[in-house]
């Protein structure tokens, strides 16, 4: 006779997994290996999780970390979700390639608001992660020396801009809420006179997927974040999750790499995935549990996503 499994009771962040600008980086690259097949090229992971990635390079799609990588042979060349500085749309021009920008919209946004502040004559601080794609390719807009990187509360305590410039501030879009709202705290102590962004800089999906992991974190003995180790917006929910009452919270990249021992002794987990991990990987993960557990899930909605963003415009196909 087959030992009955314990009961476990699994809270499903809602929302989770993939963004707007995920969705549509990841159809620009497909729909580019439609119209004009093999290979497709695209410089740097078109969006920060190794199962996307191999996915589409099982369809012909090649990543590359530079366009130096890349033949002149008339194949499209896509940038990834995160955005470029503007030297890499620059380099391709020269050589004449035909590129597609998959950059987010709402990081170009950031981008278009960075150079209006400049032509202001406003120097910028950009909240946010060194050398994290979205945010070299935010440095990137404008020129060496107009904007300064704050990384942590402790930068913003001590950063010193040039002296006597005007200034505001920007965030890359997948930050902490939390974290974020203490930074530019202590920007406006220290300088009463920053100017304010036009809009939020941090993205819906980000705000919404920290929220619904605040919702379900005290309810659970154990939080799992289905996403990728690179991937800023995953290890922000991991952070997230412990602070808002977690006990433990853990990252995998799929169901494979979870050891269902780790949940021995749960009686409530939580489980969301980061914007840029498909919903297949959470069901991995699911059914990884149950091969241990009989799960019973309860959705813990925040929000409901509705957004699109439109393709870019392509070239026929000849």
């Amino acid at each position: 006779m087959t030992a009955e499994k314990p009961r476990l009771h699994v809270l499903l962040a809602g929302p989770r997994g993939f963004c707007a600008g995920v969705d549509r980086a990841i159809r620009i690259v497909e729909e580019a290996l439609r119209r004009h097949g093999a290979p497709v090229y695209v410089r740097h992971e078109i969006v920060h999780n190794r199962f996307v990635v191999e996915g589409l390079e099982r369809q012909g799609a090649v990543f590359v970390h530079e366009l130096d990588e890349i033949p002149d042979d008339g194949q499209p060349v896509v940038f990834s979700a995160h955005g470029v500085p503007k030297s890499v749309p620059a380099a391709a021009r020269q050589r004449e390639m035909y590129f597609l920008d998959a950059t987010c919209p709402l990081v170009s946004k950031v981008h278009r608001e960075a150079e209006r502040h400049h032509a202001r004559g406003r120097h910028l601080f950009l909240i946010g992660h060194a050398g994290h794609p979205e945010v070299v390719g935010t440095m990137g807009q404008l020129p060496e020396g107009a904007m300064t990187l704050v990384e942590d509360a402790e930068s913003a305590r001590s950063v010193m801009p040039p002296e006597g410039a005007e200034l505001t501030y920007t965030t890359q879009t997948t930050l902490s809420v939390d974290d974020t709202a203490e930074i530019v705290a202590i920007l406006r102590e220290r300088f009463p006179g920053i100017a304010e962004p036009s809009k939020e800089s941090i993205c819906y999906a980000t705000t919404n997927r920290q929220a619904a992991v605040k919702a379900m974190a005290a309810r659970s003995d154990l939080v799992i974040v289905v996403g990728a180790p690179n991937s800023s917006n995953s290890v922000r929910l991991r952070e997230v999750a412990e602070r808002a009452g977690a006990p433990r919270a853990v990252m995998v990249q799929r169901g494979a790499e979870l050891d269902p021992a780790i949940v021995d002794g749960c009686a409530t987990i939580g489980v969301t995935a980061g914007a840029s991990a498909p919903e297949v990987l959470v069901q991995e993960v699911l059914a990884r549990l149950g091969e241990r557990f009989d799960i019973v899930t309860e959705d813990v909605v925040v929000a409901v996503e509705d957004v699109t963003f439109r393709m870019p415009p392509m070239r026929a196909v000849a």
